[in-house]
Parts: C-alpha cells; structure tokens; sequence
C-alpha cells in the first residue's frame, strides 16, 4: 500500500474521534463543574466518570488535529492550492459560519430555558470552534504543504521520510509540544477551546500530520511495531497523573504532551494495524460525522432539559442522554444528506 492510496484507516480514526467526542460531552452534564462550562447539568453527579474522561481528554482533540493535517495531504495529492482553498471555505468555512450563526444559538437558547435565562439570541463559535482553527491553519501551513509536495521526491522529502522511518523521528514533535506547553503555561493542559494553547497545540499537530502521511508506508509500519511500548508509556503516565504524583506544573508541562503524543500513536497504531479495510458501515459513517458533530450539541442539551429533570438513577440518565443525542444526530442526517442545501451547509460534498 502507498500513502497517496485510500486510507480506511484513517477514515476509523475520525470516525471514532467524533463518537469519543459525544460520549465526552454527555458525561461533562454529569461532572459539579459542568455548568461553569455551559453545559446543562445533573442535578445528581456522577464523578467517577471523570477518571475515563481524564483518560480521554488529554488526547481525543490533539488526534482530530493530526488527522485533519493528513486530509490536507490527501487532498493536494490531485488539487492545486487554489482548489484546495476554495474546497476547504466550502467545506469548512461555510459551515462554520452556517453553525455560528444558526447552530450555536439554538443550543444556547435551550439552556437559557432551562435556567430560566433572559432568553436572547447569542451567534459564537461554541464547540466550532475546531474548524475556525482548521481553516486557519490550511491558510497558514499552505505555503509549507506546497511546497513539500513539489519536494516530495528531493533531498527534503527523502530525510523528512527517513527520519520519520525511526522512532527518534518522533523527537522533533515531542520537543515542539513540551515548548509550546511551556510558552502558553495553560491551566489546565486540556483547555483548548479558544485558548493560545489549543490554537497552537493544534497547529503543531495539524503540521506534523500531514508529515506523518508525507513519511510514506516506512512510518506506519514503525508506529505498528511499536504501537505496545506506546501503550504501555500512555498506561504509565494516566496511572501517575491518576496517582497524583504530576501534580506539579513543570512535571504535567512536561509529562502531559508526551502521554498525548503516545496515546495518539497508540491509537493511530492499532487502528492502521486492525481498521485500513473498506465497509459499508465506514462508507455510511465517514460522512455522517461531520454533520453529526455540528449538529450533537442542539440534542445534548435537549436531552438534557428533557432527561435531568426525571427521577432516574444517574447511570440510566446517562444512557438516556446518549441514545437520545445519537439518535437525534443520525435522524437529521438522514435528512441533511437527501437536501442539496444542507449539504452544502454541512460541509458534505455534492453529489
């Protein structure tokens, strides 16, 4: 297999990313802090979930950076520059606008209601805020994307492949992280909405993406041979934090971006490994994602306002509140994908 083929793989990684995505913001409504964050909350937590969301947080955002820096390789590999742009405003940018304006503001109303708000109409990025990022970085890192393709088969391509054929060619991203950690000092490290960390915590994984792509079957086959020492490392350092013994700032500064780091690979190992084979189910659920994750927030919070208010017991509230977001999410899908208007607002291609 060479890297310019599909890869199904990587399709499973986004694919489970954005189902990791919902299943950490339903578990946010049940967390003491979820209404300091916007989130409509239990009225009865359930605490214990935050160790599996800490197990998750550090990494779930960081892996949809990486693996949309690979699409842009992809997507160069039969597009100009000029093609690219304007695919990605079509597919990015106008979403992201549509949501804004259009998305958001409803799910804010819904938990204005539910508090008892002064009910108004508030446009903001909310959970978007991902693709403003996105598209920004495209614009940004373009120029550098380009540029390596023309180089793909020079001198630089061949030591940037070379280099990332070995496990020290996971240095350079190890040491650019810890630096940027270092520079934004963020508190915590798994706030990145709308924050300088996030901002170029992402950049730094949207870049090392597309290299990682760009490194060609040589760097796969070295993450699946060492995807248990990844494993392992990732185990190591949850079962530290979970202990309590990174508490320090300059150990998590120093620690946490390599647990991310690990746990990317791990994930990006096993999936290559098990996952880089076609179905009719990835076929279904690689486009139904992306609407799904614009849309999720609207049905959280009605499930919520719905659900919170019952005399359940918190664990059958939960699974309420999931079933009723996925259910939700993939019922108007199948209403988005049958409508050339919403597929254009959705960010889905045209058929």
């Amino acid at each position: 297999m060479t890297s310019s083929g599909r890869r199904y793989d990587i399709d499973w990684v986004r694919v489970i990313a954005i189902a990791l995505l919902l299943i950490y913001h339903t578990a946010i409504g049940f967390q003491p802090w979820g209404m300091m964050i916007g989130f409509i909350s239990s009225k009865t937590s359930w605490v214990s979930l935050w160790t599996p969301m800490m197990l998750l947080n550090i990494w779930r955002i960081p892996l949809l950076f990486f693996v949309s820096g690979m699409g842009v390789y992809f997507a160069l590999q039969n597009r100009t520059w000029k093609q690219l742009v304007w695919e990605r405003t079509q597919r990015i940018l106008i979403p992201f606008l549509f949501g804004i304006f259009c998305i958001v503001p409803v799910h804010i109303f819904i938990l204005q209601k539910h508090y008892g708000m002064n009910l108004q109409y508030v446009a903001d990025p909310g959970h978007l805020w991902f693709l403003g990022n996105i598209f920004l970085y495209v614009l940004m890192l373009l120029p550098v994307f380009y540029f390596l393709k023309k180089k793909e088969t020079s001198t630089w391509g061949f030591r940037i492949k070379k280099l990332m054929h070995s496990p020290l060619g996971l240095l350079p991203l190890a040491i650019a992280l810890i630096v940027e950690v270092w520079f934004t000092q963020p508190r915590p490290y798994e706030m990145y909405v709308m924050t300088k960390h996030g901002f170029f915590l992402g950049l730094i994984a949207f870049f090392f993406g597309y290299c990682f792509v760009l490194s060609g079957d040589g760097f796969w086959k070295m993450i699946v041979r060492w995807r248990w020492l990844f494993f392992v490392i990732g185990a190591l350092l949850f079962g530290l934090r979970v202990a309590g013994f990174t508490s320090g700032e300059a150990t998590q500064w120093t620690l946490l971006p390599v647990e991310t780091i690990v746990w990317v690979l791990t994930v990006l190992s096993f999936c290559h490994l098990y996952l880089n084979l076609p179905s009719k189910a990835l076929s279904y659920l690689s486009e139904a994602v992306y609407p799904i994750y614009i849309l999720h927030m609207i049905y959280l919070y009605l499930g919520s306002a719905l659900i919170f208010p019952l005399n359940l017991v918190v664990e059958l509230q939960y699974l309420l509140l999931l079933l009723f977001t996925f259910t939700g999410c993939f019922g108007t899908y199948e209403i988005i994908r049958r409508i050339k208007l919403f597929r254009i607002l959705f960010g889905l291609k045209m058929k």
